[in-house]
């Protein structure tokens, strides 16, 4: 397939690398990737969960092949597969990066000058190396980059993952920041009869202006104007989702200063419509008509009303069961107030809160030489260790002094000290409270 001069269009999410990977490999035989379809649109290449820009390219006539057609042209060897003359080094070498990635959530060895190999990572698009070339430089995290991960993922691929300018992210002072509805924990005395209920999503809060993404604390999250260019200009409230367990992996996306591409492998799941006046009813039907036809990365939460009790549990285990966080329940008429509310209940198995890092311990064992536990302290001032739910990559590089964690547990003892604590990940989109309850707060 000759792409020389052509105009092709990336989306949905491909495998094996990444869009801005497909994109340089792509310039790389001379073709000319836009972000959006239009009438001059010459190819489109198409991953999983693409949306709408497939649907305007069959309308439109383009032509349209599936990522299976991308790889095999960026892997052609010949002239003829190709374009027609010997292959460029740049496109190949793109090509040859693209066989060697590092698939989100691997861990890849790498012998290096210590006795035990260094550990790459790829989590939500950003990578990573235990080796202390990597970890002490000063670059933001998504920037940097050593020669182990040059040797695994070429060095083309890393050139394009580095390069480029990084934008300043701006804060919004303790006025400025959105003032969100947030929620606090279902006790059994409360009849969940007639609640609208739904999914309790494991993504990161993030508040729509109309123009940009804010998080509770007032921090921007620099999404691809690809990624927004169909949101409406209508605040909403919602989650960046990856999906049931990936918390850790949306975060490593949200943060990043860079726009990434990564962003393919988020949607905006909306929940409420803040800026409408009047009861819960009647902003969900103002949502779903804001977001209907919004696009491929943006969808309005599904609510259900409750049935009582036994509706409740069967919807909790099933949630529960697929890998998902819990639910929640939104009290029928209920307005939308910017504080945690009553009107706003959470409903789990097991309990989470928020505590601070303020220390580690050494790892015993085959973690000998990392961290064997974080030290974290909660609200009320209570100490207590956490090492359940760390990863090899997290106690090699371990959340620093100061941060604020999320972590699961079952109970509370007499002495206040969660029992059998488990961590779930660095939140950027929370602050500790001042006060918890013992159910913890999100």
């Amino acid at each position: 397939m000759d792409l020389r001069g052509k105009k092709v269009v990336l989306t949905g999410a491909l495998t094996g690398m990444t869009r801005a990977q497909a994109k340089a490999a792509l310039e790389a035989l001379g073709a000319q990737v836009s972000s959006s379809v239009s009438g001059r649109t010459d190819v489109l290449f198409y991953g999983e969960k693409a949306g709408s820009k497939l649907k305007k390219a069959q309308e439109l006539g383009v032509e349209v092949f599936d990522q299976s057609v991308l790889l095999e042209v960026l892997a052609s060897e010949s002239a003829g597969e190709v374009a027609g003359e010997g292959p460029t080094a740049s496109a190949a070498s793109a090509a040859s990066a693209a066989k060697r990635e590092i698939l989100d959530g691997e861990v890849v060895e790498v012998q290096g000058s210590a006795a035990k190999p260094y550990q790459l990572k790829n989590v939500g698009g950003v990578y990573s190396c235990s080796c202390p070339a990597w970890r002490n430089q000063s670059l933001p995290i998504e920037r940097r980059s050593c020669k182990h991960l040059r040797s695994v993922r070429g060095e083309a691929a890393e050139a394009a993952r580095v390069g480029g300018e990084f934008e300043v992210r701006r804060t919004k002072t303790d006025v400025e920041k959105p003032g969100l509805l947030l929620a606090q924990s279902w006790e059994d005395h409360v009849d969940p009869t007639g609640w609208w209920m739904s999914e309790k999503l494991d993504g990161v809060r993030a508040y729509w202006d109309g123009a940009t993404f804010w998080s509770r604390l007032g921090n921007e999250f620099l999404a691809p104007e690809w990624f927004t260019e169909t949101l409406p200009e209508t605040p909403l409230d919602g989650e960046l989702w990856m999906d049931r367990g990936a918390f850790q992996q949306a975060v490593g996306i949200v943060k990043r200063q860079d726009r990434s591409d990564a962003w393919a492998e988020l949607k905006y799941v909306a929940f409420d419509a803040p800026a409408q006046e009047g009861p819960f009813e009647a902003r969900l039907e103002v949502l779903s008509d804001l977001v209907a036809g919004g696009g491929e990365y943006v969808e309005a939460l599904d609510h259900e009303i409750c049935e009582g009790l036994d509706h409740l549990f069967e919807e909790l285990r099933r949630v529960e069961g697929l890998g998902g966080e819990g639910l929640m329940l939104r009290k029928r008429g209920s307005l939308y107030v910017g504080s945690r509310s009553s009107t706003l209940l959470k409903v789990k198995s097991f309990h989470d809160a928020e505590a601070r890092v303020i220390g580690y311990t050494d790892g015993t064992g085959r973690h000998k030489g990392r961290v064997g536990a974080l030290v974290l302290e909660r609200p009320d001032g209570v100490t207590f260790k956490c090492g359940t739910g760390l990863s090899d990559g997290e106690r090699e590089s371990p959340p620093e002094i100061g941060a604020v964690v999320t972590y699961r547990y079952q109970e509370l003892t007499d002495g206040g000290v969660p029992r059998f604590p488990s961590y779930v990940g660095v939140r950027i989109d929370a602050e500790m409270e001042t006060e918890e309850s013992p159910s913890g707060v999100d």
